[in-house]
């Protein structure tokens, strides 16, 4: 008897939280401010998934994503990550929150996201 395939994740989103206003220099992306409170970030990886999350985990990286940047930041801390392998805009679109930084994240995006960091509260 085989066990059951490992899930073939690919979105995964990262619930984060800021614990007091911080502005952040997101590389070319220009500096933002980030309200105190729960976001979700969703991204993808079509390979090596299970390493590029926990690279999003790791204190030391070099900074190359929008949210390497704001993981970098004072009082920023992930509380949570979510798998799935339904496709990363359709999740990003079906998650509810305040777009505070239009674009984030969404640069390659070609699905109409306004942003796949979202404030929830």
């Amino acid at each position: 008897m085989t066990g059951a395939p490992a899930p073939a994740y690919c979105t995964y989103q990262l619930v984060i939280r800021v614990a007091q206003p911080v502005e952040v220099a997101v590389g070319r992306f220009g500096r933002h401010l980030f309200p105190a409170g729960t976001y979700v970030y969703t991204g993808s990886a079509r390979r090596n998934f299970e390493a590029r999350v926990a690279r999003h985990l790791r204190q030391a990286k070099t900074l190359r994503w929008h949210i390497d940047y704001l993981l970098a930041a004072p009082g920023v801390s992930v509380l949570e990550v979510r798998r799935t392998d339904a496709p990363e805009c359709a999740v990003n679109q079906a998650t509810a929150g305040e777009v505070v930084v239009p674009g984030f994240g969404a640069s390659d995006c070609r699905n109409g996201c306004a942003s796949h960091l979202k404030r929830l509260a």
